[in-house]
């Protein structure tokens, strides 16, 4: 097996960033350091370390959809001392996010250790969709979501497309449905941005046919087999 492959399957991260520890020497086999990327090692019989750490491939496999409450951190540790969503939940495995929602972000995130899984569902090439409820200051106006259902230009750059509808307009505040299959860094917030209205509320409620359902803040539960059956033949 290729050593990033190893590693990402192991739960280390995604397979680009398995690259550049390995890039950056972080990586051990049998005591050495390997920095090729295409090294093959035996999962079975060799020793593979990450700064001293023994990396192994997951015993069973979990996969758990949490309601992440705004105010928490997708990280296993912060470095700004803030909650993270790993303190929501209780697992022995070491499980990582697949994607992440920004700090002030809430709704729908999937983690898993099996990160064969997470590449699938991750990788842009399978344009994997994500919905959103927006909850965002003033009245937006047809035109402006034409803007951003064609891709609003950020810093000379035109951002992705998005699928956009118009929920309801109340006390000041626009709701609406967006759905991404990109997921830029900020690509909403900075969407909203571009056209002058602040985002009050956002919320992830789907990920391709997963949906968040009645889980409440802070809470999780597993993937049902017919929710991973969705995912999968989104591929």
């Amino acid at each position: 097996m290729r050593l990033n492959k190893f590693l990402s399957n192991s739960g280390v991260a995604s397979r680009r960033k398995c690259d550049q520890l390995i890039a950056d020497g972080k990586v051990e086999v049998n005591g050495k350091t390997v920095n090729e990327m295409g090294h093959k090692i035996n999962e079975k019989k060799d020793k593979v370390t990450i700064e001293g750490r023994v990396i192994k491939l997951p015993s069973s496999f979990v996969y758990i959809k949490l309601n992440k409450p705004k105010g928490y951190a997708c990280t296993a540790s912060d470095e700004k001392g803030r909650k993270t969503i790993y303190e929501l939940i209780d697992c022995e495995e070491r499980l990582f996010s697949i994607g992440r929602l920004d700090y002030e972000t809430e709704g729908l995130i999937i983690l898993t250790n099996d990160g064969n899984f997470a590449n699938q569902v991750a990788h842009p090439r399978y344009s994997t969709e994500k919905e959103y409820r927006v909850t965002a200051e003033g009245e937006i106006k047809e035109s402006e979501l034409a803007v951003m259902r064609k891709g609003v230009v950020v810093d000379g750059e035109r951002m992705p497309s998005a699928k956009i509808e118009w929920l309801s307009f109340e006390n000041g505040f626009t709701k609406l449905s967006v759905v991404i299959d990109e997921g830029q860094n900020r690509q909403i917030r900075r969407m909203f941005d571009a056209i002058g209205h602040q985002i009050k509320l956002l919320k992830r409620v789907r990920i391709g046919g997963v949906k968040l359902g009645g889980l409440k803040r802070g809470e999780y539960r597993d993937l049902t087999e017919e929710e991973l059956n969705l995912l999968v033949r989104a591929k």
